[in-house]
Formats: structure tokens, C-alpha cells, sequence
């Protein structure tokens, strides 16, 4: 130790830790401050994750429409109808009779859809569907094969009813809705199965479109087999394809409002003209076949037409005939009387007044209102049966049933002949050669018929040959031949 001298290393110490410690807090205060820009980032982060978890929710929310809804409430209960018919071939030339011969007939697969209407496994479905089938396979939306039966069909509405046999479990049922307060422009979903299993998939194809129209009647051509008319039916734009029909067309409740089953098309595919039976319709028919196995149809003995076109006068329709005896004549219906509605629906047309009949029950009153001389009022008509329903059948072999034609018969199916034998069934194999309910036979083998009787006789005295028949259709002549085995 040196005396004289003060002591400076505690001193030199103690300003080297000052310099350091004022050297060094600029970098941990910026320190500090990073810590916390850090903790109020993820303050601001954890604040605008939650306005983005919910905007998602909205976006997934939005994505379930009321057409979403809809398809997920009626796909459950649409079916895929698979069936198998046997259709006799039919010889087109000289050569092709000879070579083939007759009673050669061919195994075709068919395609449709349908859907649930009750929890016992009751199906409907289009009648042209299933026409001729010799099995039926339904496929469920969930990919089960279940085999079913026919309880009934109506070819004048198109309609058919199915069961499926074993009454399988966890059957979704349609939900039906009704058809009357249908309006144009509503959003409508056809659901189906178009072109089967070329998807490979079972759950039924959803489109859309909207109600174009609602009351169309239309005519066939005759050459895609339909039958008779489609009266009253609601036109659609969404697309309905091959293998749609007898699917469920749904409102946006997801309620089943009609039936697809046609279309108009010159390429056999979808250009927006679809059309559909209403649902309270196809409703009755359904509960007639299930109850009964068949459609009982009504008839007031009258028949209607539609005014020519004239510039500036509105087309009215026009009684012009009234079958005496009949419901109609009792009522006061008169030929001359202006048919201006019925039920309280307009009729426009005479397939307007035959769409009426279609939806009236047998039994039920009929209110038609009439003008007359300026003169309107209304007159309540019952109904009843139609007389070739009540008329006495002859069974013909095993392929047809005649009734006599009379002429309150003659005015029901608009024959221009007075005499003859009213086709009224037929079996596949006598369709197949080209006849049809509803052809009135006048001639077998050049002999004229004139009862039901006379024709089933001709018929079973011809076994083993060649016949020939002359029908009356559609107010034409038709004549076709064929060969009845012995």
C-alpha cells in the first residue's frame, strides 16, 4: 500500500458499471418495447379472429338454400324403378315374318324413378315406367335392392302405384304438398335418377328451374308409345332427362307438388319443356289404387268443343252433344250452352272440360257454369260411372276383353261407328302387335262384328291362323294382321 496516494480502482469500478448500464438501456428499453408491440399484436389478432370465425359461419350459413333444404328433404325418399318386360318382335318386312316367324318376343330392361309415399313401402311412380313389367327392382337413395310388385296402374293419367315386398326398414317418406295454389314463376327441384347406373351412383340428380306454367294440356305424337292425353299439367324448366321420370318435383318447402313425366323435346334430351301431373291428383289416383287396384272414371253424357277462331271474339266452348238419358240431359245441359267453368275452374278448351272430369270422383256433383242466350247460371250435374266400365266384358282367348258398343258408350269414347266390339283390356303380348284399348273392332277376317260376342267367337275359331282386323282409333280406319297359336 502507497501512503500519499488515495485509492482509485473502487472509483474506476464503480464509472465503468454506470457506462455500460447507460450504453446498454436504449437496447432493453427497445427490448421492452418489442415485448409489448408483440403482446398488442396478438391482443389485435385474437380481436379480428373472431369477426372472420363469424363470417364464415355467415358464408356456410348462406350456402344452405331453401333449394339445399329442399333436395335434402325430398332425395331421401326418391327410388330408382328398375324393370324387366318381355316385348314381342315385331316383323317390319316379308322377309323379316318369314324368318322370324310369330310369337318370337325379346327381353328389354326399363329405367324410372319414383318416390315413397307411405312408411309400408308404397311407391309411385309413372305407369309408362313399369308398363309390361315382368320384374320390378327398386333401389333405394341409400344403394338397397329391393324387389316390388304392381298393385295398380291408370294409363289415362300415367300413373302407377308399387309395394315393395319384405317392408324394409328406415324408409324416408316423401313429404306431399299440394298443387292448387301452385304459382308461375315459383322456384320448383326435379329430383331423379337420368340414365341409371351410367352415374354409378344411387342418390337421386337434383335440377332446378321454376313453375313455367301451370293447366297445359298436351297431345302426344304417338310415336314414344304415350297414351291418350296429359290434361292440366304443370310445365317446368328444370331439367328432366332420361330415366327422370315418376320422380318427385318439390317445392322450396321440400314438398312434393308433382310428378315428372314428360317432356318435349326433338333431341330426347332436356331443353327446359318439362311437364309434371299435380300432386293432388296423382294423390287421388294413388289412394284408388291402393284401396280398389283400379281408377273408376266419371261420365255426365256430354260432349264439348271449342268454337272456330274468329278476329276480335274470344274461342268459346260449346256443348254440341248431349247423350239422352244421361247425367247431363237430367241435370238441363243442353247442346248449344257455352261451358264457361266447373268446380270453379275455367274452361278454355275442350281439354279443360275433360281435365274437370279427370279430377272429379264418381258420385260427386259437378258445378258447371253455363251461358244461354245471355243468360248465366249455374247447374249442379252428378256423375257416375263410365257405361263401358259397367257394360258386360266377354273375354276373348287370353289376350283380350270386348265390350258391345252401344250408344251411350259411343258418345264416352268419341266413335264415329255405331256398331262393333269395344276393346276395353288387352294383354302385352296384343299390344305388341299393334292393338289397343280403346280400338273398336268392326271386321276379323272380312266378317263384320258387331257385338263382343261375335268377335270373341271369330277369335277362337281362328286359332292356329292368320287373322286380319279392321279397328276403328282416333275416328280412322286401321287394319293389322297377325297369327293366334293353336
Amino acid at each position: 500500500m502507497r501512503h500519499g496516494f488515495l485509492d482509485t480502482r473502487p472509483a474506476l469500478t464503480l464509472l465503468t458499471l454506470i457506462l455500460v448500464a447507460a450504453f446498454l438501456l436504449p437496447f432493453v428499453a427497445r427490448r421492452a418495447g418489442q415485448g409489448t408491440i408483440h403482446a398488442d399484436s396478438a391482443a389485435l389478432w385474437a380481436q379480428t379472429a373472431s369477426p372472420r370465425a363469424e363470417s364464415q359461419d355467415t358464408v356456410e350459413a348462406s350456402r344452405r338454400t331453401a333449394i339445399v333444404r329442399a333436395a335434402q328433404t325430398a332425395a331421401p325418399a326418391t327410388v330408382s324403378v328398375n324393370v324387366i318386360r318381355r316385348e314381342t318382335v315385331r316383323a317390319r318386312t316379308w322377309f323379316e315374318q318369314f324368318m322370324i316367324g310369330p310369337g318370337i318376343s325379346r327381353e328389354v330392361q326399363g329405367l324410372g324413378s319414383g318416390f315413397i309415399i307411405d312408411a309400408s313401402g308404397l311407391v309411385l311412380t309413372n305407369e309408362h315406367v313399369v308398363r309390361g313389367a315382368t320384374e320390378i327392382v327398386v333401389t333405394l337413395s341409400d344403394g338397397r335392392d329391393v324387389p316390388a310388385e304392381l298393385v295398380g296402374s291408370d294409363d289415362v293419367t300415367d300413373l302407377a302405384l308399387l309395394r315393395l315386398t319384405g317392408r324394409p326398414a328406415g324408409l324416408r317418406v316423401a313429404q306431399l304438398g299440394t298443387s292448387a295454389d301452385l304459382m308461375t314463376g315459383e322456384w320448383v327441384v326435379a329430383i331423379g335418377n337420368p340414365f341409371g347406373y351410367l352415374l354409378s351412383n344411387p342418390e337421386p340428380t337434383v335440377t332446378v328451374g321454376v313453375v313455367s306454367g301451370i293447366g297445359r294440356n298436351i297431345i302426344p305424337s304417338g310415336n314414344d308409345g304415350s297414351r291418350g292425353y296429359y290434361l292440366d299439367m304443370i310445365q317446368t324448366d328444370a331439367s328432366i332427362n332420361p330415366g327422370n321420370s315418376g320422380g318427385p318435383l318439390v317445392n322450396m318447402l321440400g314438398q312434393v307438388v308433382g310428378v315428372n313425366s314428360s317432356i318435349i323435346s326433338e333431341t330426347g334430351g332436356s331443353v327446359g319443356l318439362g311437364f309434371a301431373i299435380p300432386i293432388d291428383r296423382a294423390r287421388r289416383i294413388a289412394d284408388a289404387l291402393a284401396r280398389d287396384g283400379q281408377v273408376r272414371r266419371v261420365w255426365v253424357g256430354l260432349e264439348a268443343r271449342q268454337d272456330s277462331a274468329q278476329p276480335g271474339r274470344p274461342r268459346r266452348v260449346r256443348i254440341s252433344d248431349v247423350v239422352a238419358g244421361s247425367p247431363a240431359a237430367r241435370a238441363g245441359l243442353r247442346s248449344g250452352m257455352v261451358l264457361e267453368s266447373a268446380n270453379g275452374r275455367p274452361v278454355r278448351s275442350a281439354f279443360d272440360w275433360e281435365a274437370r272430369l279427370l279430377d272429379t270422383r264418381v258420385g260427386e256433383t259437378l258445378d258447371v257454369i253455363v251461358l244461354q242466350g245471355g243468360t248465366r247460371r249455374t247447374i249442379r250435374v252428378p256423375t257416375q260411372d263410365l257405361p263401358s266400365l259397367t257394360a258386360e266384358r266377354i273375354r276373348a282367348l287370353s289376350d283380350f276383353e270386348f265390350v258391345t258398343l252401344t250408344p251411350a258408350i259411343q258418345a264416352e269414347r268419341g266413335l264415329v261407328n255405331t256398331e262393333g266390339a269395344l276393346i276395353v283390356t288387352l294383354s302385352e303380348t296384343a299390344r305388341n302387335i299393334g292393338l289397343q284399348a280403346g280400338d273398336l273392332v268392326l271386321e276379323i277376317n272380312s266378317q263384320r262384328v258387331r257385338t263382343g260376342q261375335e268377335a270373341a267367337s271369330l277369335l277362337r275359331r281362328l286359332s292356329g291362323r292368320n287373322v286380319r282386323v279392321t279397328f276403328e282409333r282416333q275416328g280412322q280406319l286401321g287394319r293389322i294382321s297377325f297369327y293366334i297359336g293353336s
